[in-house]
């Protein structure tokens, strides 16, 4: 019986794939950036009205889908997926037949990809609720890409809660890794993305009379350059950190020297103690080397996320629903995701599904323009969600 029921879900993912695709093109095809999905949002709600869902609306985007299953039990999983997109320009011939339609804006991080593996587990968790034992919450989440984190949003409203949401499970492709397989690891396995802003003043002027000016393009060079100095001689070693200053922008041209100049960039830990600490360095070396130069810096923080710690019980859930397809990663990664709010109150585990081949030339980095994703992983993606749900399904 175990392995007719195994072979009836493998089936149905089967003959729902090409639906699937269709589905991960069309949401590929109309990316919206965070905090501005309303298109997505419908097109989402009208497919779980469909089916029949209970549908919860906290946030203005994004929303949250409830089955509650045939089989009386207390238990309640969620299960979440990101909808929005990257303010990017796609390219790449792979997806020649569906890039995307609105320009400057792309799905460059496989959230069309997170999306649709939902989605497709809700349709077919809708035909087998009188085998779910408990309830199954759908999260279809906005703005992991933009602070302050969907996912904040979403527990500040109380609704998970309210739910009685007992666990939560997550997934990101993962271009390093084929289809078939997931790679996950128990405890730390993302970081906590901070980020910093520093406008450094100086005193604008000629270029030809640089005497007669304090230059804050060479304070910012400067500043630049000690800010490297805050990992290797203000950290421990045995901490994992990053500073990296991602953008700069000062002058208007050539020949004037601006009065202003303003550095962004992030700080990485897996210890938000730790990145107030680092901040306080990144302030002093702001203020000082300015202050050596004749100007002044000011420096804010924008608190991010915190780092994904998976829970030692649901990750041990997580390997047995996966079985072989699971590779155990030796070491964490520096990358930010706010699935981490959601692990500060609910037990869970965030994993990647591997999603990179050559046939869909799909080896590119997140972020990268010519990102895509081998949709082959849809399978191995709802088959897992389905097997964490589902007792039954061994």
């Amino acid at each position: 019986m175990q392995t007719n029921h195994k072979d009836h879900i493998h089936s149905l993912i089967e003959g729902l794939y090409p639906e699937l695709v269709s589905w991960r093109r069309h949401l590929h095809q109309f990316p919206e950036v965070s905090f501005k999905e309303f298109k997505t949002t419908q097109w989402i709600l009208e497919k779980l009205t469909l089916w029949g869902y209970e549908v919860h609306r906290p946030c203005e985007t994004g929303c949250v889908a409830v089955l509650r299953g045939e089989r009386p039990s207390e238990r309640v999983v969620a299960l979440r997926a990101d909808i929005d997109a990257l303010p990017l320009q796609e390219e790449g011939p792979s997806k020649e037949s569906f890039l995307s339609k609105n320009e400057g804006v792309a799905h460059c991080c496989g959230h069309d990809l997170h999306t649709t593996n939902l989605l497709g587990t809700a349709r077919l968790l809708a035909d087998l609720k009188e085998q779910l034992t408990g309830t199954v919450v759908f999260i279809f989440q906005a703005a992991e890409e933009s602070l302050p984190g969907g996912a904040r949003l979403l527990m500040e409203s109380g609704l998970l809660q309210k739910l009685g949401v007992q666990e939560i499970y997550g997934l990101h492709t993962d271009p390093t890794h084929p289809p078939g397989v997931i790679a996950f690891k128990e405890g730390p396995l993302m970081a906590s993305p901070y980020e910093f802003t520093m406008e450094i003043n100086g005193k604008g002027g000629h270029a030809a009379a640089p005497h007669k000016a304090i230059d804050p393009i060479v304070i910012t060079a400067q500043v630049i350059q000690q800010l490297q100095t805050i990992v290797s001689r203000s950290m421990d070693p045995t901490d994992a950190v990053v500073v990296t200053v991602g953008k700069v922008h000062a002058g208007t041209a050539p020949n004037i020297i601006p009065e202003k100049a303003l550095l962004e960039g992030t700080i990485r830990t897996f210890d938000e103690k730790l990145t107030h600490k680092i901040f306080q360095r990144i302030t002093d070396i702001g203020s000082h080397t300015a202050q050596a130069y004749g100007g002044h810096a000011e420096t804010i923080l924008k608190h991010g996320y915190p780092p994904v710690i998976n829970h030692p019980e649901t990750t041990e859930k997580l390997l047995d629903a996966a079985g072989e397809t699971a590779i155990l990663m030796e070491k964490p990664i520096m990358a930010g995701e706010d699935f981490s709010f959601y692990l500060k109150e609910i037990p869970g585990t965030f994993f990647f599904l591997g999603s990179g081949s050559e046939e869909a030339d799909s080896h590119y980095s997140w972020h990268h323009p010519r990102y895509n994703v081998d949709e082959d992983c849809l399978k191995t993606g709802i088959r897992i969600l389905l097997k964490l749900v589902l007792k039954k399904y061994e």
